[in-house]
């Protein structure tokens, strides 16, 4: 069977406010209630686990991708529908994008602004039309944004680049964005 495919890019550490776990399980249950499948980076530790342990408890399928030097750090999760292992992080981003439809960024630290800035570069660059969207949990992407705009008001991106990603306060906006953007869903449900 296939299904629409949500790579999440998000913390291998929970952060400091609670808001980012339970923003973290809410796209968890709402993968399973929309029936996408988990891609995520195999992990079991901070906002990785929570996404991942909320899908496959509410019976989403998973796909957990990870690199064999971070199996005993991120303590990979075992019981996902598929794990792949990697042999570096780089195979590992791009395992994880080749087996997506959507990405969602959730809070998270260089991780997750690598594999963001990747995947948005890619975007830029016309290699794929994927869509993107920060999950901007208690306002975490603002400076994020902020330095965005000055890039662009400095001139070394076009105005443009804020038109390949979308932001989204909760969970519910980014559900509803989701089943909203692009047909991604629709073009994958097709194949079933």
């Amino acid at each position: 069977m296939t299904y629409a495919s949500v790579c999440v890019f998000c913390g291998s550490r929970s952060g400091l406010r609670p808001a980012y776990v339970a923003a973290a399980q809410e796209l968890g249950a709402a993968m399973a209630r929309n029936g996408w499948r988990l891609v995520y980076g195999a992990g079991d530790v901070g906002l990785m686990g929570e996404v991942a342990r909320a899908a496959i408890a509410a019976g989403a399928p998973s796909l957990g991708v990870i690199p064999t030097h971070l199996l005993a750090r991120e303590k990979g999760k075992r019981d996902l529908s598929t794990l792949i292992i990697t042999e570096d992080m780089h195979e590992r981003k791009k395992v994880m994008f080749m087996n997506s439809d959507a990405v969602v960024v959730l809070p998270g630290g260089a991780g997750s602004l690598d594999e963001f800035f990747e995947v948005l570069t890619w975007a830029q660059i016309g290699l794929h039309g994927k869509p993107i969207f920060l999950l901007d949990v208690d306002g975490y992407w603002q400076p994020l944004l902020s330095l965005i705009n000055h890039v662009i008001a400095e001139g070394f991106a076009a105005p443009s680049l804020l038109g390949l990603f979308a932001t989204v306060p909760d969970v519910a906006a980014l559900e509803t964005a989701l089943l909203a953007a692009d047909g991604w869903q629709t073009a994958k449900a097709a194949a079933i």
